[in-house]
């Protein structure tokens, strides 16, 4: 058949473009050949706007040399009337106009939550929940042209149906039923009182209109319906209409016309062709009827080839037992069929997303290095999609997206998430910066927004505005409090009345417009100001009477509406680059096709789960199955796969979790493998992927990453006094030294510090000392007074009731065991120093250095003294402290000894020391540990004199202008103790990324 005798054959004209060929250009060239100038009379129906947008660029590709007039254009799904070239104003002039989508959400959760029975009252959040899945029932009853209204009534009242059809119908079914009787009741009489028409019920009608208006008057300019399956009953009699007019056509995607009659017979809902069957078995229409589009004839071998294997390895279930036979049938006609199949067909599979996004954006990115060669992803995964995205902006290269950008990953998106985060916790330090420092924010470029930070917000979670306010008041911040109040004072706006949601959107519009710069006109300039600016206008216009019970529902609903809103930002993406969801990719066509998201429950997807409708109950009601779906979705990728270039890609996890391959890429590889062949793959692109994120294998001097820092200040700059605790961190890591006294940087604390810990160790080291303090009482009147102790200790720490509350029951526990503790300890009435501080001064060359200690406890008995130091968390090893590692304990002895400590007279130093003791206060346990080791016994005053030599000795080192402060000189207790300078001494790149053959950095005189 000739293009030109497009409309000499005989009505009804049914053809089809087969998998594999580009659908739209194929169908542009046909028509202008057949059509030639009377094309701009021509009508061109398609299933979606970006169809009707494509076909003309179709049309503009197939005539570039020439002008064009462009035919008639139209969306199936977007028959609004008025919209020039196609104005259906007259069908629809005595309609009322479409309700729109957010009035219709809002009115059918009012309709919900008056009607609905549940045990829980439904909140508004709950509500919307359940008025989106009774929307997509209406849309369902108007689209497949279902009168419910009987149906329901015998569901809720007929005992013969429900037992037969319905099996023991749960409970919640049943309520089910009944609400949706009186909503299908109640519905249409709402809509009558607004005096609008539900969207798809008007759009059934306009097309039902319309087909009536062919009947009365046929076309006299050709009607081509391109593309669509025709699942729905209007979309079908029109297409039906179409094809007998005297220049009217269908052209069907990707009809399988070599599948065999039995195996046709078997296909069902679930398969490719099972919409198209159901079309055709509509209208009586077998396939002998249903002709090639001229142009397509065309088709290579190597793409029929692949359209055989294809369809082979989808065939219906049933059939696949003769697998065997067809393969011999496919070899019979040419032994390299099946491998004829597979060319141009590659499978990747990666291991999470991260690496399946990084080979995909590099195979998109390699494909613009072939001038004029397009490249497109296809998934329905948009967080893959948009993973790919991110990707590709390292080549400075941004794709033309299907999906657009969701509203909460925008600026003023984030914006609005901030706020509604301050709504629920309002003095949440990390929440609260983000809001202050946001870049739409005017007290962003405030410079006294650090010293807000720094002093009123790091540190322990803030309990109130005052504690924020006492804080910077207290370092006499000034400009930073008045920075404070000003915020302070927009909150205020919060705090007024608010009802429906109408009221809450409103206020938030308003705190939102005064924290914003440019008295709030930052939020709403460009695309994603102009999205926001839509939504809350629309909320507020639409959530009127719309009762909110409180703010964390609201805080749910809008959270919800930024999450699922738009950004269409237009321009600035590469031509040549696109994603596509699965749906949108029906008719498109690239050089280079990628279809992503091959796995269960992506691709296809699961069922939605309907809270209203089980499947037995869509039986009944005359719904389609969820097959039907699961067919539409393979389709889309059968028109995928059978294009000359295609990569299916899939990876082992998705977010963590183990994934399995698609049902239809798992049946493509049994049936290759049964074949005696394998489904292609090229590794190389992942090892390319793995390694453009890996390092390099033969790195420049000016990418290798920083070595092992070990600076060397001047001799005078280094500090000439230290505490024993950081005597401790100089044996460790000398940096850190080095950082604190050196440079003078003091590591600042963490917005939100969590406290509890440390408080509560501070709160049970000051009950344990005034406990012995004050030489309270043994037994069970020590275990009431220490417990009331701790409460009161920790209470003055600021823990919270909830807090207290899960530490009030080890109270006990550990009050008796160290009440039992303190009883041994004072059997032989010690003398006691709690918490007194000495020192001990040693000569340099430079000056006098002074060591300084305070020790928890100091006990003097007859037989010697003891020094006790009491830890929350583990104690130190006795074969640790022996080395050197931790000489807290050692070195306070060697102060005790040598120097001079409050309260302790030289007629008790004379007594000698007797042991060093570690005292662990669990929270349950009191356990000492007396640092000695049996394979190298060294009495207390050995212990006190090594530590005291190894100090001088250390000390002397560093004395030498050569001697630098090597970073973690003992590493192996980097993982127990994380050092405050890490990051500052880049220990990242010298420990991990680092040279592994080079030296290791070492400390002059060792």
């Amino acid at each position: 058949m000739k293009s030109r005798d497009l409309f000499v054959t005989p009505a009804p004209r049914w053809y089809s473009i087969p998998s594999g060929r580009p659908f739209l250009d194929d169908l542009a060239r046909g028509l202008c050949e057949a059509l030639g100038d009377d094309l701009p009379h021509a009508l061109i129906l398609t299933p979606t706007r970006r169809g009707a947008r494509q076909m003309a660029h179709a049309f503009t590709d197939q005539c570039r040399a020439k002008a064009l007039l462009l035919p008639q254009v139209r969306a199936l799904g977007d028959l609004e009337e008025g919209e020039p070239p196609f104005d259906l104003e007259h069908l629809g002039l005595d309609l009322p106009p479409a309700l729109s989508s957010t009035r219709r959400r809002f009115e059918l959760a009012k309709l919900i939550k008056a009607h609905y029975e549940s045990d829980v009252p439904l909140n508004a959040r709950t509500a919307l929940e359940l008025a989106d899945s009774l929307a997509k029932f209406f849309d369902s009853l108007a689209l497949e042209e279902v009168e419910a209204s009987d149906r329901l009534d015998r569901l809720v009242h007929d005992p013969d149906l429900l037992h037969d059809d319905m099996g023991a119908m749960a409970e919640h079914w049943q309520v089910s039923a009944r609400f949706l009787a009186i909503a299908v009741d109640l519905w249409p009489k709402r809509l009558a009182e607004l005096d609008l028409m539900d969207p798809s019920q008007r759009l059934v009608t306009l097309i039902h209109r319309l087909g009536k208006q062919w009947e009365k008057t046929p076309p006299t300019h050709p009607v081509i319906i391109a593309g669509t399956t025709g699942t729905t009953p209007a979309t079908a009699r029109l297409m039906g209409l179409a094809s007998r007019f005297e220049q009217g056509a269908v052209v069907l995607p990707g009809l399988d016309l070599s599948l065999a009659e039995d195996v046709w017979a078997q296909v069902g809902d679930s398969h490719p062709q099972g919409a198209m069957k159901a079309l055709l078995d509509r209208h009586r229409v077998s396939r002998e009827v249903v002709n090639t589009w001229p142009v397509s004839i065309e088709a290579d071998r190597a793409r029929h080839a692949r359209r055989r294997v294809l369809n082979e390895a989808l065939r219906p279930a049933e059939a696949t037992k003769d697998w065997r036979t067809q393969i011999a049938a496919l070899k019979a006609g040419s032994e390299a069929a099946i491998k004829d199949g597979l060319s141009g067909l590659t499978h990747i599979e990666g291991r999470n997303d991260e690496e399946v996004a990084a080979v995909i954006a590099l195979l998109m990115r390699e494909a613009l290095e072939t001038p004029g060669k397009t490249a497109a992803l296809v998934t329905p995964d948009i967080t893959l999609s948009r993973r790919v995205t991110a990707r590709l902006s390292r080549w400075g290269v941004r794709p033309d997206s299907s999906a657009g950008d969701a509203l909460i990953h925008s600026l003023v998106g984030r914006f609005l998430h901030s706020l509604l985060d301050l709504i629920l916790e309002p003095f949440d330090a990390v929440k609260l910066l983000a809001l202050l420092k946001h870049p739409l924010s005017r007290f962003a470029d405030d410079r006294h927004v650090n010293i807000l930070e720094i002093i009123g917000l790091r540190g322990a979670k803030p309990r109130n505005a005052e504690e924020v306010l006492s804080r910077l008041t207290q370092k006499e911040a000034f400009e930073a409090a008045d920075l404070w109040q000003d915020y302070m004072d927009t909150c205020l706006i919060w705090q007024r009345q608010k009802t429906d949601l109408s009221d809450y959107v409103r206020t938030l519009t308003v705190w939102a417009e005064s924290v914003a710069a440019r008295d709030g006109q930052a939020l709403w300039s460009g695309a994603a100001g102009a999205t926001a600016s839509a939504l809350l206008a629309d909320l507020i216009a639409e959530g009127r009477d719309f009762l909110v019970e409180d703010d964390q529902v609201f805080v749910d609903i809008l959270r919800r509406a930024l999450r699922t809103a738009t950004v269409r930002t237009g321009g600035h993406t590469h031509p040549r680059l696109t994603i596509l969801g699965a749906i949108e990719a029906r008719m498109f066509s690239a050089d280079r096709l990628i279809l992503a998201g091959l796995e269960e429950g992506v691709w296809p997807q699961a069922a939605e789960i309907d809270p209203f409708l089980s499947r037995p109950m869509r039986k009944v009601l005359g719904l389609p199955s969820p097959e039907r779906r699961t067919g539409l979705s393979a389709h889309d990728f059968v028109q995928g796969a059978s294009q000359p270039e295609v990569w299916m890609v899939t990876r082992q996890r998705r977010e963590g979790e183990p994934q399995v391959q698609s049902r239809w890429l798992w049946r493509l590889q049994t049936l290759t493998t049964g074949a005696g062949e394998h489904l292609p793959t090229k590794a190389q692109w992942l090892d390319w992927a793995r390694r453009m994120d890996g390092p390099l294998s033969v790195v420049p001097d000016a990418l290798k990453p920083a070595s092992r820092p070990q600076p060397a200040p001047p001799v005078e700059a280094r500090p000439l006094q230290l505490p024993v605790t950081q005597i401790e961190t100089l044996e460790r890591d000398p940096y850190a030294v080095y950082g604190r006294y050196v440079l003078g940087l003091k590591p600042l604390d963490r917005p939100n510090e969590p406290f509890e810990a440390l408080r509560r160790g501070t709160a049970i080291h000051a009950v344990a000392e005034k406990f012995a303090a004050d030489d309270m009482p043994m037994g069970e009147a020590g275990v009431r007074v220490f417990c009331d102790m701790l409460e009161a200790q920790l209470r003055a720490e600021n823990l919270s009731e909830a807090q207290l509350a899960l530490q009030r029951p080890l109270f006990p526990l550990l009050a008796r065991e160290y009440v039992a503790f303190e009883a041994e300890r004072r059997a032989d009435h010690p003398r006691l120093l709690i918490e007194q501080s000495g020192k001990l001064t040693i000569d340099l060359p430079r000056g006098t250095f002074t060591v300084t200690a305070k020790a928890d406890r100091v006990e003097i008995h007859e037989r010697g003294v003891d020094v006790i130091d009491f830890k929350t968390g583990q104690p130190p090893s006795p074969k640790a402290v022996i080395a050197g590692f931790y000489p807290q304990l050692t070195l306070t002895a060697a102060i005790l000894k040598y120097g001079s400590f409050n309260g302790f007279e030289d007629f008790h130093r004379a007594k000698g020391l007797h042991e060093l003791v570690y005292v662990r206060l669990g929270q349950d346990v009191v356990k000492p540990r007396v640092v000695y080791d049996k394979k190298n016994p060294l009495s207390a005053d050995e212990m006190a004199d090594r530590a005291l030599s190894r100090l001088k000795t250390r000390l002397m080192q560093y004395e030498n202008p050569k001697q630098g402060y090597l970073s973690w000189r003992a590493p192996q207790y980097r993982m127990e103790r994380g050092g405050d300078y890490d990051q500052l001494a880049r220990l990242y790149e010298w420990h991990v990324l680092g040279d592994r053959e080079a030296e290791a950095a070492t400390e002059e005189g060792e």
